[in-house]
C-alpha cells in the first residue's frame, strides 16, 4: 500500500533520527547537534528539553525519564521534567560502546539495546554496511545495572523491540536486511533466530505499536551498487569508502513502514516516496497514527493508517 497523506513537520534542526510519543501525544526526538526536543501533539510547538553534547539516536520512555541511546555518549537518561542527564553506561560485556543506537524497555525496567559496530562510529555508518563487519551486539541492562550480551556478530545491529508478551526481543540487522530475535522465555530461551528475512529494503529502528505489531522502518530500498561493492577485494572496498559521499552507494528515495506480528507475518505495509522527505529511520505507531523520524531530514513526519479507528 502506498503512503496516504503525510504531514511533514520541520523541527528546527537536522536529523531527528528517532521519535517516541508519550501518553499525552507529545513527541520526543533528538538532533545531530545533541539537542533533545519535545513537540506538542501533532507537532505543534517545539521546546528543547536537554542537550546531550553527543548524537542522540534511539529514544524510549523510561518511567518518569527519557532513555537515550547516544552514539557518542552511550546509554543515558533525561529527567522529565528538568532535563537532567544521567549516564547509565558507556561500555558493556567487556567492551566500550562504539555506536550505541536503539533500545526497548521491558515492564520491569530491563533495557535491551544495540551497539551497532565494533569498528565504525556513526559518522562512518556507510563503511560498516560496505565492509559487513558483523560487529554488532545486542545487550541487556538489568534493573540492578548489570549489563550482559545477548547476541554478537550482528550485521549492523540497529532497532530493538519487545514482543508484547516479552517472550522475545527483536533486533534489526540493517546490513543483512532482516530482523532477528533472541528468545527470553520458554524452551528456546537464549536462542537467536530470524523473525523476518529477505526484506526489500534496509530495516532501521523498530518498535512495538499500540496495535501489538512490531513496526519496522525501512530507510531505503536495497542498493544494487552496494551489493556490487561488497563483492570487491578489500583494497577496492577501502577505496570506495574513501570516495566523496556523493559518489558512494547512497539510499534511494523510497521508504517503507512494515508491521509484523509475533510470527514475522506482514500485517501492514506502506511503501513509496514521501514528497520532500526521505531516509525514514524512526517509527512509532500509536492509536492508528504512524510517527516517523529521519537521519537526513530537518523534519519528522506523521501519517494515519487507513482503517484506523
Amino acid at each position: 500500500m502506498q503512503f496516504g497523506d503525510v504531514k511533514v513537520i520541520p523541527v528546527g534542526g537536522h536529523g531527528p533520527e528517532d521519535v517516541v510519543v508519550d501518553a499525552e501525544g507529545r513527541i520526543y526526538t533528538g538532533l545531530v547537534d545533541g539537542r533533545i526536543l519535545r513537540l506538542g501533539p501533532d507537532g505543534v510547538g517545539i521546546e528543547t528539553i536537554a542537550d546531550t553534547g553527543g548524537r542522540p539516536l534511539g529514544l524510549e520512555l523510561y518511567g518518569e525519564d527519557l532513555l537515550v541511546c547516544d552514539a557518542h555518549a552511550g546509554l543515558l537518561t533525561v529527567s522529565l521534567p528538568g532535563g537532567k542527564i544521567t549516564t547509565l553506561a558507556t561500555e558493556g560485556a567487556g567492551l566500550p560502546f562504539v555506536f550505541c543506537n536503539n533500545a526497548a524497555v521491558a515492564a520491569d525496567g530491563t533495557i535491551y539495546f544495540t551497539d551497532s559496530s565494533r569498528r565504525f562510529p556513526i559518522e562512518k555508518w556507510r563503511d560498516d554496511l560496505i565492509e559487513q563487519t558483523a560487529g554488532g551486539r545486542l545487550l541487556r541492562r538489568s534493573p540492578d545495572g548489570t549489563i550482559d550480551q545477548l547476541a554478537d556478530g550482528l550485521q549492523f545491529a540497529n532497532g530493538v523491540a519487545l514482543v508484547p508478551d516479552e517472550s522475545f526481543v527483536a533486533v534489526a540487522e540493517t546490513g543483512s536486511c532482516k530482523v532477528s530475535r533472541v528468545w527470553l522465555t520458554g524452551e528456546k530461551s537464549g536462542q537467536l533466530d530470524t523473525l523476518i528475512d529477505g526484506m526489500t529494503g534496509f530495516p532501521d529502528n523498530i518498535s512495538t505499536g499500540s496495535d501489538g505489531l512490531i513496526w519496522i522502518s525501512q530507510a531505503s530500498p536495497k542498493v544494487p551498487a552496494l551489493d556490487f561493492v561488497r563483492k570487491l577485494p578489500s583494497p577496492l572496498r577501502a577505496f570506495v569508502r574513501n570516495l566523496p559521499k556523493s559518489v558512494q552507494p547512497s539510499p534511494g528515495r523510497e521508504v517503507g513502514a512494515v508491521g509484523v506480528d509475533a510470527t514475522g507475518a506482514v500485517v501492514r505495509e506502506l511503501r513509496g516516496e514521501i514528497d520532500g522527505w526521505q531516509v525514514l529511520t524512526g517509527i512509532r505507531e500509536l492509536d492508528g497514527k504512524l510517527y516517523f523520524g529521519s537521519l537526513e531530514e530537518p523534519a519528522i513526519a506523521i501519517t494515519t493508517l487507513s482503517g484506523a479507528r
